[in-house]
């Protein structure tokens, strides 16, 4: 979400909670509505206690997968690069072939699957270069020890790419279930709508703005930030981006030039053919 949404979001939800709060206060009584305060403090206690346990909860979890979907992203355009460096030590006949096919693989990642990720697809689709590079593997057939140590090397780096791979799309759709967002939001409003039961007559009306307004802008902005952690793949402040695969990118194909691979890769810009 934009930052600037946000703000607009919190400033909002604050201004109506402080209006609706002043509102009430026209006709409170002096002293509340509760006659016996300190026990109204305990029952808002309960709640507050509870809902806080719950909102720690939901974003360990929330950053739990925010962490995961940017270290897998940067984790497999490192495998990315590294594979690029074992293709040369296979036989000949096949590395120009492999390496072309893990450059369009990086460009299908950034130019294809990073924008399905922002819309919120969990991205189940195998990236369409990974069946290539197998059948090209496939064909290959090692003779030297080096190519041999080589081969092997590039199978354990596969398994790497891949396992990176699902730790990047893990958090594409969201980790947290419906029911999860829903006792969040019916906990948030349960704590507004009790706060307005402290609306007091007798009490300055700005204090009683700075109670509930510092209340709902807190709750407000954990809940977006619960959002923002739930939804890691965006263009705006704080999203993962494929910054370490466009880096990996623009080297896989300077290696390419270093080592005279003149043939173009079989793909365009984005990755397709």
């Amino acid at each position: 979400m934009n930052i600037v949404w946000a703000g607009l979001i919190v400033a909002g939800v604050t201004a109506a909670a402080v209006t609706v709060l002043l509102v009430i206060r026209r006709r409170a009584p002096e002293g509340g509505f509760f006659h016996d305060g300190d026990r109204a403090a305990g029952v808002f206690g309960v709640l507050a206690a509870g809902f806080s346990v719950l909102l720690g909860f939901v974003v360990f979890l929330a950053f739990e997968s925010f962490d995961q979907s940017r270290a897998g992203a940067e984790n497999e355009a490192m495998i990315v690069a590294q594979q690029n460096e074992t293709a040369q030590l296979l036989p000949p006949a096949v590395r120009t072939r492999l390496s072309g096919e893990l450059r369009c693989y990086a460009r299908y990642v950034v130019g294809v699957e990073w924008p399905t990720m922002e819309n919120g697809d969990e991205g189940d689709e195998f990236n369409a270069w990974a069946l290539p590079l197998f059948r090209t593997l496939q064909a290959t057939d090692p003779k030297t020890a080096s190519e041999q140590a080589a081969y092997s090397k590039w199978l354990d780096q596969t398994s790497d790419r891949e396992q990176a791979r699902t730790d990047r799309i893990h958090g594409a759709e969201g980790v947290i279930p419906w029911p999860l967002w829903a006792v969040l939001f019916l906990s948030g409003s349960l704590i507004f709508v009790f706060m307005l039961f402290f609306a007091d007559s007798g009490e300055p009306a700005l204090v009683q703005a700075i109670q509930i307004g510092t209340v709902a802008a807190v709750i407000t902005a954990m809940l977006l930030l619960i959002g923002f952690l739930n939804t890691p793949f965006h263009r705006g402040a704080g999203g993962v981006r494929p910054v370490a695969m466009e880096r990996t990118v623009a080297l896989l194909d300077k290696e390419a030039l270093i080592l005279r691979q003149t043939e173009p890769p079989p793909c365009n810009a984005l990755g397709l053919t």
